[in-house]
């Protein structure tokens, strides 16, 4: 129990939810009550989400378009056609819906909190890793699924006047009813940074749990095998390489100085639970989305991992590149 309780809590409620679902799947109606309950916590964390970030500290950001500009293009473009090609080279070898998850996991923006924490862990220049990731996340709100259907992704989900919608009122409205409500409620939020936290990680925790409750139901511990689990790690640990050594790589050859890079390493490498689990839970039924959300869920687990040996070697020679980066 105490090895558990040092995990980080975002990993400890996606793991409780994944064992959950396994065990006892929302099913039947339970599953239209936990979908709506699903739907109404994703709108309170984006909510949250508009409350959180000021409004000043995002029009500094636009400012530093040499920095922020490369960051977009490689999240939501390199980052996006590498997993466009894992999911045309493994469409053959895995589930299909688990080979489409690498497109998925490909637009997907950046996080802010680990992004952050690293970084400042690295020596980074932390204000930049949190406006990066933080306007990353703003611009995939919006961008996110139509990238997703134009890159391959409309087989699995329908972005008709329907799916825009629901995109845009349970994701984008809260937030901007967040940007305005951000001078009066913005106190509480800093006043009560315990209860909002676990009403964020909660959020995203119901969503997996009901994302995974239908594939479950769908068989998901049968129809993928030990074989497509290696495989769908390997590939996992493929796009990992491919993100932190192409992100330092892109920081160093746009001539950032070395905070700047740093910052652009993990802003550029990580990418969001956060955004991907409720939006995936918006878009998709819950037994597309489960099947989806795994290599997103293995990513997410795995930059956890190797991000705190990345950040530790940085520090300590602060001249020299990860070892990933070559």
């Amino acid at each position: 129990m105490r090895l558990f309780a040092k995990i980080d809590l975002m990993v400890r409620l996606l793991l409780l939810a994944i064992l959950l679902a396994s065990v006892l799947p929302a099913t039947g109606e339970a599953r239209l009550m936990a979908q709506w309950v699903s739907n109404a916590a994703i709108f309170v964390l984006f909510l949250l989400n508009g409350l959180r970030l000021p409004r000043h500290e995002v029009m500094e950001g636009l400012g530093h378009s040499r920095f922020l500009l490369p960051v977009a293009l490689w999240c939501f473009g390199a980052m996006a056609l590498f997993g466009k090609g894992l999911a045309v080279a493994l469409s053959g070898a895995l589930p299909p819906l688990v080979a489409l998850g690498f497109l998925y996991l490909g637009v997907l923006p950046s996080t802010v909190q680990s992004a952050t924490a690293y970084s400042s862990l690295a020596g980074g220049n932390v204000s930049r890793s949190v406006v990066a990731a933080a306007l990353t996340n703003i611009v995939g709100v919006f961008a996110c699924a139509p990238l997703f259907a134009a890159l391959g992704g409309g087989g699995a989900v329908e972005l008709g006047l329907a799916g825009l919608g629901k995109v845009f009122g349970i994701l984008i409205l809260p937030f901007a009813i967040g940007q305005v409500l951000q001078g009066r409620l913005r106190s509480w939020v800093d006043g009560h940074r315990g209860l909002v936290t676990w009403m964020d990680r909660l959020s995203i925790a119901i969503a997996v749990y009901v994302a995974f409750s239908g594939a479950v139901e769908q068989g998901l511990w049968t129809r993928v095998g030990v074989g497509e689990w290696a495989l769908l790690l390997g590939a996992v640990s493929a796009m990992l390489v491919f993100a932190f050594a192409g992100s330092w790589g892109l920081g160093g050859a746009i001539g950032l100085g070395r905070p700047e890079r740093v910052a652009f390493l993990f802003a550029g490498a990580h990418k969001s639970v956060a955004m991907g689990a409720p939006l995936a839970a918006v878009l998709f039924p819950p037994q597309v989305a489960g099947m989806v959300l795994l290599p997103l869920l293995a990513y997410h687990l795995l930059q956890l991992v190797v991000s705190a040996p990345i950040a530790n070697r940085l520090a300590a020679r602060p001249g020299r590149a990860p070892d990933c980066a070559g």
